[in-house]
């Protein structure tokens, strides 16, 4: 049985959560956020998906509804949206690609020998802490946009790149315990243009906004998820490629993946929230297309019954988009 919950916004604008099973959507009652639900679970100790079938009530069709983000906080600040790379069986191709042509063809790329880590110790036998993988900062929740909205990619960057991946969204506990809420589809934008030209610019380069599907996956996730990537330009697909994510295909456990964020105190913060891109092993980049404004990313996966669709845009802040200089007072 999949369970899964959506935010939206209705005509007259208030926000409530809707549950998915079987195709059918039904609002649940009491709550407006997903937040506030998975509040309301932990302080019942109950799941989230007990909590939202025991609340589920009148039919609602979606389709005269605005789908939100899965998730959010109402201080985008106690959000952060992070990652980790080379996870996949097959993630380290593309990025060799990016990489090899700064290094000696002889020599094993750093990316390389970062995914041969994951493979050797990513899956960890028990309790034992496996290999630690790549890390990396997204941004806030102001960086999560909105389904269907435009991925505003600023003047500086040098590519608008999709990553179709599996996110993990976490709420830290009152008492510091990081709280799997559930999984989300997802799509990683980033510059790969500015990653390729230096390995050490990678945290430049995964500095930008993100987007996820409207569902929240509630429960575990399947060892093998199977899904598509495309690029619709000007209503034609420009690129398509199946991509694969679960543990199954990946060489490193969730739970190491897990482990490796959550091990730092600073994000074990009551009431935070979190979301954790897992990776990728698939990327148009690798196949030498180049996106323009306007290019549509349509992301699509099973157990997940709604996609993740939005256009490339353009930022909007003018002051990144000028030559910024720090005023000392």
């Amino acid at each position: 049985m999949t369970l899964s919950l959506v935010q939206f916004r209705a005509p007259d604008g208030a926000r409530g959560v809707a549950l998915l099973h079987d195709g059918a959507a039904r609002v649940v009652a009491g709550a407006d956020t997903v937040l506030a639900l998975a509040e309301r679970a932990l302080a019942d100790e109950r799941t989230l998906a007990a909590t939202a079938q025991a609340a589920a009530g009148a039919p609602i069709d979606l389709a005269g509804v605005t789908l939100l983000a899965p998730v959010d906080h109402p201080d985008s600040a106690h959000l952060l949206l992070t990652g980790t790379g080379l996870t996949h069986l097959g993630s380290a191709e593309g990025r060799d690609k990016m990489h090899r042509a700064i290094n000696d063809a002889a020599q094993q790329t750093d990316s390389m020998k970062m995914f041969l880590l994951g493979v050797e110790g990513g899956k960890p036998a028990g309790d034992a802490v496996g290999a630690q993988p790549e890390w990396f900062y997204k941004g806030d929740g102001s960086s999560l946009v909105a389904p269907g909205e435009p991925l505003p990619s600023p003047d500086f960057a040098l590519d608008a790149g999709e990553e179709p991946e599996i996110a993990g969204v976490y709420l830290i506990a009152a008492d510091g315990t990081p709280v799997r809420l559930g999984y989300a589809l997802a799509n990683e934008f980033s510059d790969h243009v500015t990653e390729r030209g230096n390995y050490l610019w990678l945290a430049h380069s995964k500095l930008r906004p993100a987007a996820l599907g409207p569902e929240l996956l509630l429960g575990e996730l399947p060892a093998h998820v199977e899904g598509t990537s495309r690029i619709v330009r000007d209503g034609q697909t420009i690129w398509e490629k199946p991509f694969v994510s679960g543990e199954a295909n990946m060489s490193h456990a969730i739970a190491n993946l897990e482990h490796h964020h959550f091990k730092y105190a600073l994000f074990r913060r009551p009431g935070d929230l979190h979301v954790h891109f897992f990776g990728t092993a698939t990327l148009s980049f690798s196949d030498e297309v180049r996106t323009q404004g306007g290019d549509v990313f349509e992301i699509e996966a099973a157990p997940f019954t709604l996609p993740v669709r939005n256009p490339i845009g353009r930022a909007t802040d003018v002051a990144a988009a000028a030559n910024v200089r720090v005023k000392a007072i």
